[in-house]
């Protein structure tokens, strides 16, 4: 089996973060393995408290997993301080990492900033031309590029800058009332839209998490990355078609929807 290490944090909800990313991985059959930047106190209704590691103990658990199960692939999320952004790219390449897909968690979706200003520019000094994939949302996107997006044109332009700047295949995702639930892959001077179907679902705590970790999934089992990103979509569309309805708030989708063996039945005694 292969393996995927996912670098996040802990959403104590179970819909986001470290969570969301095992349960993905698991369901796209690849073995997690974790390495835990913050505790948070959440649910689906929002953040009420974060505790992040120190950076020697994010180092000691990225060492523990890299020096014996290796992982085919990494994740990358929230990462809220530059001392954390400059330990796991010191150890990226310490360990000389592959397929590394940054979920670049800076904005959140009601427009409020996740990370600091000196946070974002080691993201984008140290971190970002380590990637294989960086997938940014339209706000993340326009911190990135250094533009605003108002159509499909400018995503095309935004992509091209951020994958010229940092040197990596750039994923902006739709959404935003842009274009629906359609993505943009920029890579090698040339893109590809990859196209998703409107889901009228509410509950979407935790799509970014959850498609960045599909996504290093497939590229841990050797799938190219335009497959990897097709697969990653085709799931996470499963995951809010299942219509889950979790919490009082944007709850979480049904990362298990696919899975259906003797292990699953409800019991009915």
């Amino acid at each position: 089996m292969k393996s995927a290490l996912t670098i996040a944090g802990s959403d104590s909800s179970g819909g986001a973060g470290i969570q969301a990313d095992i349960k993905t991985m698991c369901a796209n059959h690849v073995f997690a393995t974790s390495a835990i930047t913050a505790l948070t106190a959440q649910n689906t209704l929002g953040v009420t408290g974060i505790m992040d590691v120190t950076p020697e103990f994010l180092g000691e658990q990225l060492d523990a997993v890299f020096t014996d199960i290796y992982p085919d692939a990494v994740k990358i999320g929230m990462v809220s301080s530059s001392s954390l952004i400059e330990m796991i790219a010191k150890k990226l390449k310490e360990y000389k990492a592959e397929n590394i897909v940054v979920d670049p968690v800076m904005v959140a979706t009601s427009g409020a900033r996740l990370i600091s200003e000196d946070a974002i520019e080691t993201l984008k000094k140290e971190l970002l031309p380590l990637a294989t994939l960086i997938t940014p949302n339209i706000p993340e996107a326009e911190v990135l590029s250094e533009m605003e997006i108002t159509d499909e044109a400018s995503m095309v332009e935004a992509a091209k800058k951020i994958s010229e700047n940092f040197g990596c295949a750039t994923l902006v995702k739709g959404g935003h009332q842009i274009n629906d639930a359609n993505d943009l892959l920029y890579r090698n001077n040339s893109y590809a839209w990859f196209k998703g179907k409107r889901i009228n679902n509410s509950n979407t705590h935790g799509t970014g998490c959850t498609l960045s970790s599909a996504i290093a999934s497939n590229l841990a089992k050797g799938y190219d990355l335009d497959t990897s990103v097709k697969r990653a979509k085709d799931y996470i569309s499963g995951a809010l078609g299942a219509m889950l309805d979790l919490g009082k708030g944007s709850g979480p989708m049904d990362h298990s929807f696919a899975i259906d063996n003797e292990y699953t039945t409800e019991y009915e005694g």
